[in-house]
């Protein structure tokens, strides 16, 4: 699906827009108590189905509710949008400007641990197109493309006390029916400012982000001290245990200071 509009917006303007509307796209997924506005699924017959507090599940929906606001948010800056089609797909958004600049925009949910930490982020493939940056596949444009790749995060509190509990109410109940999450807190920031030296969690080959809410707030990930290059050569050249197996190599770095002392400190 796209969106027709567009103007020329560099990308730290273009990442300042984006922030100051984060009080209406709270609004929009928020009470003013913070509580989420979703209570559940109904059916014909009136009844709701709380939400479970699958991960999965409950960034779908919060996509789902977002992308309207972010079309309107595109529309009101006179930006070009184009949602992607296929769900291994990627990015999530792409803004365009007219003069042909290109934003990627991922939008990743997870839940806090504690005050200080969250279960972090998983931040897209380091293999595919994230490596053949001409390539189009998977990706609505080639990667080299893009003049920006930023992660839309959004970090929400579980009421534990209803982590295991799934309920049924009539619709006259929707009052007495707990949200699932509250708390939220927004933040968007070029993907390499809040990555981690590590994958994200299972066996996928996609980049970890670090799990520090400030440093995801404030975009200080252990990259930023070394550039965006280092990032992408970080990533490049990674290899899992069953990438080397393949290949028949030996796994060059496991974290960032492996990869310095395998680089010589050169990259800067």
């Amino acid at each position: 699906m796209v969106f027709n509009y567009g103007v020329f917006v560099k990308s730290e303007e273009f990442k300042k827009i984006m922030v100051e509307n984060f009080s209406e796209f709270k609004n929009k997924i928020a009470t003013k108590d913070g509580d989420w506005i979703i209570k559940g699924f109904i059916d014909v017959y009136r009844n709701i189905y709380t939400v479970s507090l699958d991960t999965k599940v409950l960034s779908k929906i919060i996509e789902i509710i977002l992308l309207p606001i972010i079309s309107s948010f595109a529309k009101r800056n006179n930006f070009e949008i184009i949602f992607t089609e296929h769900q291994n797909h990627y990015p999530d958004i792409t803004f365009l400007s007219n003069e042909g600049e290109k934003y990627a925009i991922d939008l990743k949910s997870t839940y806090r641990i504690s005050n200080q930490l969250v279960n972090g982020f998983t931040l897209g493939a380091f293999t595919g197109y994230f490596r053949h940056r001409n390539s189009k596949k998977n990706i609505v444009f080639p990667y080299n493309d893009y003049s920006e790749h930023f992660v839309l995060g959004i970090v929400y509190e579980r009421i534990e006390e209803i982590v295991n509990e799934e309920m049924t109410y009539k619709l006259e109940d929707i009052e007495n029916i707990l949200s699932v999450i509250r708390n939220f807190t927004f933040l968007f920031q070029e993907k390499w400012k809040i990555a981690s030296d590590h994958p994200g969690s299972g066996n996928t080959k996609n980049i970890g982000s670090v799990k520090e809410i400030e440093i995801l707030k404030e975009g200080k990930s252990p990259f930023v001290k070394y550039g965006k290059r280092t990032f992408d050569d970080y990533w490049m050249n990674y290899l899992t245990k069953d990438m080397a197996r393949a290949i028949d190599s030996d796994i060059p770095y496991r974290n960032l200071n492996e990869y310095l002392k395998w680089r010589n400190f050169q990259i800067t």
